[in-house]
Parts: structure tokens; sequence; C-alpha cells
């Protein structure tokens, strides 16, 4: 099969793994809530709604199968050269709120923060991250504009996710491997996880004991990162706007529809009433 057959079949399978089904008529999430509230430095986190982003969740047992990474606004940049490549990355408005991601089949782009204004997301905010750090990491993430996705390093995610032994030596994962991957090549997670590690901010990390039984901290190698992580982390805030916002007089679980209303127990039971009833 010549170049050309097989740079058509990759951009076939990539058109079919990023093609998105509708989304819900009513969001989970209350994204004006979110857009006035989020942070520079700020993850969000996307449930999905393509093809790959089903593969993610699966192998990954969390809903999250994406992470974006929020920069503000273009006059919020600090650094005049940053601010200027991202001026020259996004043809819009300069009061816009960007965020910068790595998606399959473009790379890694800047985009407007109304690009998942339909979507279900969640914010993880990085715990008392100060403002130069947040900075040097939307620095480090502006850096990587224009960088290819990693598809071998979804491949070597997925095959170090499974167990060592039971995959032949030609299908083992090689993300630790000295010549694993392609430092002009990113995903969505390891990008952003790569850019708290420039400024030693911990996501994930790893917890042993040596030998005199000693607890130490190692920090996890940024391509193993899945968006979930930014989730589980002990070291991120986890914020969410739910659609219906209730009034603070008193608790919003109490404001609920069906609070104080007997509609569903009474259907229930009527329904209850209504099956066929067996005599010995």
């Amino acid at each position: 099969m010549g170049m050309l057959g097989k740079k058509t079949i990759v951009e076939l399978a990539i058109s079919w793994l990023t093609r998105e089904r509708a989304p819900d008529e009513t969001p989970m999430s209350d994204f004006e809530r979110m857009r006035y509230e989020i942070k520079q430095g700020d993850v969000i986190l996307v449930e999905g709604r393509s093809h790959v982003s089903d593969v993610i969740k699966t192998v990954t047992t969390s809903r999250w199968s994406h992470a974006a990474f929020y920069i503000g606004r273009l006059h919020e940049i600090e650094d005049p050269f940053c601010r200027q490549r991202v001026k020259d990355a996004f043809d819009g408005q300069p009061d816009v709120q960007l965020i910068i991601e790595s998606e399959l089949g473009l790379g890694t782009v800047v985009r407007p923060l109304s690009s998942y204004d339909r979507d279900h997301v969640r914010i993880c905010r990085p715990r008392d991250l100060t403002f130069s750090d947040a900075q040097k990491a939307i620095n480090y993430c502006i850096g990587r504009l224009g960088s290819k996705y990693d598809m071998r390093q979804i491949f070597d995610l997925l095959r170090f996710l499974f167990p060592w032994l039971i995959l032949p030596r030609r299908w083992r994962s090689s993300l630790f491997t000295s010549s694993a991957g392609d430092t002009t090549k990113t995903v969505c997670s390891t990008m952003i996880a790569e850019a708290f590690a420039s400024i030693q901010y911990p996501i994930l990390p790893l917890l042993k004991r040596n030998e005199r039984s000693q607890l130490k901290i190692y920090r996890r190698n940024p391509k193993l990162c899945t968006p979930s992580d930014f989730d589980h982390s002990p070291y991120f805030d986890i914020i969410k706007y739910p659609f219906m916002n209730f009034a603070q007089s008193q608790p919003h679980y109490r404001l609920l529809p069906w609070a104080h209303d007997e509609s569903i127990a009474s259907e229930q039971g009527s329904q209850e009433n209504q099956q066929p009833k067996h005599h010995a």
C-alpha cells in the first residue's frame, strides 16, 4: 500500500474517531456560572461525545475523556512573546476567554472556552497555585502550540494499562524506553501534566517506603497522566456548576422538585397495585 493510501486510511480513522454525537438538550453543567468563576491555571475536564472519548472512558474507567487548560483572556497573559503567539494562533476578539488543548486530528490548538458551553464539564483548580507559577504553566502550554497529537502515546498508554505478562514483547509499552515518544507530539492530559511538572506542582505522585520504612514521594511520569488523574488528585480542588442554580436560603437539595412531591412514590405504588396477585 502506498503512502497516499496509508494517509487516506489514517484520515478516515481519525474522522471516525473524532465524530461527535449531538449534545444533550439539557446540559449537566451551568456554563455561564463557570465562565465567570474560572481562573487562569484551572484544568477543565470534559465528558467527550466522540468514539475516541468512549475508548478513553472505558480504559480509564472514568467519565472524563478530555482535559483542557484555561489561559484566560489575551490581555491576562503576561509574557509579551506568548501573548503574541496566542494572538497569531487565534483569530478572534481580544476579550474572549481562551483554552489550550491537544486534540486528535488537530494537535495542540487554542480555542474559546465557549467550545464546551453544551458539554458536561468540571473544573480542577490547583490549590494554592501562585500567580507567577500559573503564568509559567500557561507559557509552557503556549509553547506547545502547533505540536502534533501523539497517536503512538495513546496506544502506549493502552498497552501499559494491560497486564504486562500477557502481551507479546513487541506490543508492550515503550513509555519508559529512552527513545519513546516524540518531543514534538503530545496528548491532552500529558501536555497539561508536563506544564505542572515544569513548575514542580504535583498531580498524582507515587508514594513508596524505603528500607527504613520512611515514606518517599516520587513524581509520576507525565506521559501516564489521564484526565481523571486531575479529578483524583488531592492537590486539586474540584468545582462543579450544576445547571440548576438554587437559592442559598436553605440547603439546595431541599429545593429539588421532588423534595416535597410524593407523585413518584404514589406512581410506584399504583403500579405495584396493578400487578396481578398470585394466590396459593
